[in-house]
């Protein structure tokens, strides 16, 4: 039998009151301005203490960062449209779409919002781990591809930054011209 290197059992109490408490902010977000909640609030929705919240996620922000990273995870694997550039374009496009819309810009502030950075990072994780999957079927037909780190540095990070700081109106005229400019670049 193998230990649980993290000590917690996957579907245990741990897993039962984090369901429970992402399950309450949600919601509570639902019928409250985020600025009206308060952790004694979630914490009678979600059947925990106070304390519990506290001990788990810190402070309130952290519980919202928290619940917005489980929100910004795919829900699948990119599409597999037979060819590296299609799978990057309609993988980029979907990022644009779920991300520019109200509800995407509202998570990814609340993931920023945290005082504590690993959410964040996390969020980086995901993209990463989504790029791995087209790389990796590049790969397997035998396709050039780019590199995560420049398709992050050339298409995903202005496109965050214009989503998150700019009042102009995206499109995705904009996401064209920023995979045009990755691919000349090769």
């Amino acid at each position: 039998m193998t230990k649980n290197v993290t000590g917690l059992r996957p579907g245990g109490r741990s897993a039962r009151i984090q369901e429970a408490v992402h399950c309450a902010v949600l919601a509570l977000q639902q019928e409250l301005e985020q600025s009206q909640i308060t952790v004694p609030m979630i914490a009678m929705r979600a059947g925990v203490t106070p304390s519990t919240i506290y001990r788990r996620w810190g402070d309130i922000q952290q519980l919202f960062s928290d619940v917005a990273f489980s929100k910004l995870q795919p829900d699948s694997l990119p599409r597999d449209l037979g060819s590296f550039r299609e799978d990057l374009y309609a993988w980029v496009e979907q990022y644009y779409e779920e991300y520019s819309s109200s509800v995407g810009r509202a998570l990814l502030k609340d993931v920023l919002a945290a005082q504590d950075t690993q959410t964040a990072e996390r969020c980086y994780d995901l993209v990463s781990q989504q790029l791995d999957v087209i790389r990796e079927r590049a790969i397997q037909r035998n396709e050039n591809f780019i590199e995560n780190r420049l398709i992050i540095e050339i298409v995903v990070a202005p496109l965050i930054y214009m989503i998150l700081f700019s009042s102009q109106q995206l499109d995705l005229d904009f996401v064209h011209k920023l995979l045009i400019r990755l691919f000349e670049d090769q």
